[in-house]
């Protein structure tokens, strides 16, 4: 499928599909302004004083009773607080997926030095991309390029709401990217990236907000005049890699629940926040209401006006809290009189405050397919707890933290196989690189303490169910093969465990090769 030669709605993605990816893009930003024209707008463009969808049925009518479908009464102040549990949630995710970079094991010796310098570049945009995904339900990763930075290629995550995907039978197809390069009044210019086996399209749109446009030629904006270098007669990059596909996707988890009947979404992945957008929506209410609680808490004193200064004729009076002493006979109290002083002090209802916000974290996690302990809500009271505790307390979050790995690794792997294509291809010209893609391993993300691996490592070396380079590497697991070997040899040598062999020392240990043995074999007194 080429780039739209025509004026088409965009993005061209389901209007349900587009509406969640909005709110969860609200909800990530982590921004009150943004959630608040978010849900007071939705179904309605202007705000009347009474909205008739507070009153309707359906999603709009769901939406305006929600907290942040409420609008503020003409001259109160804004109130309302926002917990970024979202935004917690989402980089949760990613920590719990790439706090360690992924190993990149390759087949040739240029290839597995190419991966080692990848390794560290790549780890930053994998953290990135994680997030993203958690966040929107799904993340791509693309190759780029530009001799201007760089010699080399290199790979940049894209979030699921700038990408139109192509898929056949689950897998990517192709893919187009798209942004926005200029807004000018109603005049939106967008740059479209399609990215198909082993060639790139691009495309500039000038159009409306709602509409893609016309396409105009590539020079026609600074933005994307740089990639006319690279575009061949037939209006195309070649990548150089014709089996590549220079993206991959990685979805968050599978099967999207609210897309699995809209055909163009089936193979979209599910966000963390889908149907959680309530509970973290009831959070921020209970959380605003705790901060009204201690607003409403702080004491206020109601005096008689006869303990008010005049300010003068058409000022009014005034309080002075700091005066010691004040006269007036109509000031002094008689038997029975009520007390001129009124101090006001509301309750500020910490406990159940604290407790309904708990639980409502406790189970907005819960639902995402984390434990809750990962958000630090059982706290161990700064106590030290073993690797054994802490994977026995997160093994709801560790078990989704599994699942989201199998289908990372496909998506890396791919991305990367792309990258060595390209490399080796006619743009770059790197010899030696392979043609596989490499096997790509999740690093376990609660490492063991130094005392719980060495004494695992004693009761297997007692047991005689490991060698000692086993044991070696279980307790150095980042070491190489050559520092492994090294310190085997040296734990042989000092505990007298490295045993000679005798047709190499000789008889007296001379180090004489076959020293004292005859020729034909036989040892001494044979």
């Amino acid at each position: 499928m080429p780039l739209p030669d025509r004026d088409i709605a965009w993005p061209p993605t389901d209007p349900v599909v587009q509406t969640a990816l909005a709110d969860w893009d609200a909800w990530y930003s982590s921004e009150p302004d943004r959630l608040n024209d978010r849900y007071l707008n939705r179904g309605v463009r202007e705000l009347p004083e009474n909205r008739p969808s507070q009153y309707r049925g359906g999603l709009v009518g769901t939406v305006a009773r929600w907290f942040w479908g409420q609008p503020t009464e003409p001259g109160q102040k804004q109130e309302k607080l926002h917990v970024p549990l979202a935004g917690d949630i989402a980089r949760t995710s990613s920590s719990l997926l790439f706090s360690e970079p992924p190993a990149l094991i390759g087949i040739s010796d240029a290839t597995k030095t190419r991966l080692e310098k990848l390794q560290e570049q790549l780890h930053p945009t994998l953290l990135e991309g994680g997030e993203v995904c958690a966040a929107l339900g799904g993340a791509y990763l693309r190759l780029v390029w530009d001799e201007e930075i760089s010699d080399r290629p290199w790979l940049t995550a894209v979030p699921a709401d700038q990408a139109v995907p192509d898929f056949a039978h689950g897998r990517l197809r192709a893919v187009t990217f798209w942004r926005v390069v200029e807004v000018d009044g109603h005049t939106v210019w967008r740059h479209l990236e399609r990215h198909e086996r082993g060639r790139i399209l691009h495309g500039l749109y000038v159009g409306t907000p709602g509409m893609l446009g016309q396409r105009v030629p590539l020079q026609d904006h600074p933005a994307t005049e740089g990639f006319v270098s690279y575009i061949t007669s037939e209006d195309w990059i070649d990548t150089g890699a014709p089996k590549h596909l220079t993206a991959s996707y990685a979805p968050n988890v599978r099967p999207a629940r609210a897309w699995r009947n809209i055909p163009s979404a089936t193979y979209w992945g599910q966000s963390d926040f889908q149907g959680i957008e309530p509970l973290m929506d009831s959070l921020d209410e209970t959380w605003s209401s705790w901060m009204r609680d201690i607003i409403n808490g702080k004491g206020r004193i109601v005096v008689p006006n006869s303990m008010l200064d005049s300010l003068g004729p058409g000022q009014g009076a005034a309080w002075n809290e700091e005066r010691r002493i004040y006269t007036g006979l109509n000031m002094l109290q008689r038997p029975g009189d009520p007390n001129p002083l009124e101090v006001v002090q509301f309750a500020i209802r910490v406990k159940e405050h604290f407790d309904t916000c708990r639980a409502l974290v406790t189970e907005a996690a819960r639902q995402a397919g984390y434990s809750a302990s990962t958000f630090g809500e059982h706290g161990d009271g700064g106590q030290a707890v073993t690797a054994t505790e802490i994977k026995a307390r997160e093994r709801r979050s560790l078990i989704t933290r599994a699942r989201k790995a199998l289908y990372w690794k496909p998506a890396i792997a791919d991305a990367l196989a792309a990258q060595l294509a390209v490399e080796s291809g006619p743009l770059f010209g790197v010899d030696g690189l392979d043609a596989e893609p490499p096997r790509v391993e999740f690093q376990d993300s609660i490492s063991e303490g130094l005392g719980e691996l060495a004494t695992t490592a004693e009761l297997l070396n007692r047991a005689e169910a490991a060698s000692r380079e086993t044991l070696v590497r279980m307790v150095h697991p980042d070491w190489k093969d050559e520092q492994v070997s090294a310190e085997v040899d040296k734990i042989m040598t000092e505990t007298s465990r490295l045993v000679a062999d005798p047709f190499e020392t000789g008889a007296e240990g001379e180090g004489v090769p076959n020293a004292g043995i005859p020729s034909d074999g036989r040892g001494p007194g044979d």
